[in-house]
């Protein structure tokens, strides 16, 4: 086997041991295992003293504090377009519901489908939209916000809702060439194009996909058996056809959303303008001020009908909204930072190469170390990038093409993120559709079996590429 591509840490004074490594990793566990199991606290505060901790490890390995820092702000900078994309979805979602695009979108669809057919729906739907918008975060921050709404009224379980979005939402996003994670899986593990590791994800995300929808299906039939409470849906249409002016007009402003990212718009610019849309649909369709607006983009919308379902449902966004969200990234972020800066990972990635040998066993180590790289990073990106620098020549090296290891990397690193609830990519999600990952994460079918189905392909051999490097062509060759 040829040697391993290191990475290099020119500012340290030395690599950890493997030991002083994993101490921050172990505490990080016990102290969340701890905290949200036992004491029922949020995530926040013992994800900072396992910073702490990280932090005095490395202080005793000489490095200094400076350093130490660099981390911590290069770690919160992988996360800063998430943490900005965030506040304006809190300020979109607020200004949608004031302008009656979500009550719109809320009321038709629960006059459209049925409880049978939503879980199926729903997947699709958001298939369809993140594979042309190339992000599951917008496609969860417009469509699945109406999607849990007429999920909620027809009184499927939140849970349910939620895995339904996120697993057509990560179908759409992995398969779309205008993703950002889509085009970065390829570069990191290198020697593969987008459109040919595109091709190779397919063999695992349409299996995947199409498992997911069966479950959907036949969860969908039980509800069919059950007796529908239709005076509840009318209560909530009749609710939101008092609050607002519903029409189909509205649709207009989340369509010219969804046009502005497939014309390659920037996701943040198009998002920025939505909410602005929102906010005049607001204004010069349900009568509100322009104080009022700037307030519920600010602070959030607060719906008094009397009626709870409605007024849980609409009362919701704003960027104050979002902080909670926001803080949690931060602190994910600040620990994933000096755990990559400060040599820790790489040292705990390396001691997992060195077990691996076959083809079968690389590919499981690789799903591991993303999945891995998820938990403790916080970072989709770092998990994508990390297993694709440290594995790539090891992946040459047994003949197998790094088309391979980019498609592994995306099936354990980017469609696992949105299970984690510390993630940035799990936070978002319960920032936008309020729905907590520890809730969905089992009913997000796709995001789970597909990475059994990609390690499985590992041993089975089934769906390997062959690694044919480019011969080397002589001057002598070139001049004849």
């Amino acid at each position: 086997m040829e040697p391993r591509q290191q990475i290099e840490y020119p500012d340290l004074p030395r690599m950890p041991s493997l030991f002083e490594a994993l101490i921050p990793i172990v505490f990080l566990i016990a102290i969340l295992s701890v905290g949200i199991i036992v004491l029922e606290v949020d995530p926040h505060i013992p994800i900072v003293l396992a910073v702490a901790v990280g932090a005095l490890v490395a202080i005793r390995m000489g490095i200094r504090w400076e350093v130490i820092q660099e981390g911590l702000f290069r770690g919160i900078m992988t996360g800063m377009q998430a943490i900005l994309i965030l506040m304006v979805v809190g300020m979109l979602i607020g200004s949608w519901i004031q302008g009656g695009v979500v009550p719109t979108m809320i009321y038709y669809g629960l006059q459209i489908l049925s409880p049978r057919i939503f879980l199926v729906a729903a997947a699709l739907i958001t298939a369809i939209v993140a594979l042309f918008v190339g992000s599951s975060w917008s496609t969860a921050g417009t469509v699945g916000v109406a999607l849990v709404g007429i999920g909620a009224g027809m009184g499927v379980p939140p849970g349910l809702v939620g895995g339904a979005i996120i697993s057509g939402a990560y179908l759409g996003d992995k398969l779309s060439p205008l993703s950002d994670t889509t085009n970065l899986a390829p570069g990191s593990a290198g020697d593969t194009d987008l459109f040919e590791h595109i091709r190779h994800m397919l063999i695992v995300t349409i299996p995947g996909f199409l498992i997911a929808l069966v479950i959907y299906a036949v969860i969908g039939m039980g509800f069919a058996t059950e007796a529908i409470d239709t005076s509840g849906i009318a209560e909530i249409t009749t609710t939101l056809g008092e609050a607002f002016w519903i029409n189909p007009l509205l649709m207009v402003v989340p369509l010219l959303v969804i046009v502005m990212i497939v014309a390659k718009v920037p996701a943040l610019p198009a998002l920025i303008a939505g909410a602005i849309l929102g906010g005049l649909a607001a204004m010069f369709t349900q009568g509100a001020d322009l104080s009022s607006v700037l307030s519920t983009m600010h602070y959030g919308y607060a719906l008094e009908t009397g009626v709870e379902t409605v007024d849980d449902l609409l009362t919701a966004g704003g960027l104050d909204g979002m902080m909670w969200t926001i803080s949690l990234i931060l602190a994910a972020l600040s620990l994933g930072g000096l755990l990559e800066h400060c040599g820790f990972l790489a040292v705990i990635l390396e001691a997992i190469l060195r077990k691996a040998r076959t083809y079968g066993h690389i590919s499981l180590v690789s799903h591991l170390t993303a999945i891995f790289t998820n938990l403790v990073t916080a970072d989709q990106y770092l998990a994508i990038v990390l297993p694709g620098r440290m594995f790539n020549h090891a992946f040459k090296a047994i003949g197998a093409h790094p088309k391979n290891l980019s498609r592994i990397t995306e099936s354990a690193g980017t469609i696992t993120s949105p299970l984690i609830p510390w993630n940035t990519c799990g936070a978002f999600m319960f920032g936008v559709l309020g729905i907590n990952p520890l809730a969905y994460a089992a009913f997000a079918f796709f995001n789970w079996i597909t990475p059994l189905i990609s390690i499985a392909y590992g041993y089975l051999g089934i769906g390997y590429a062959r690694w044919t490097p480019a011969k080397k062509v002589s001057a002598a060759e070139v001049e004849a």
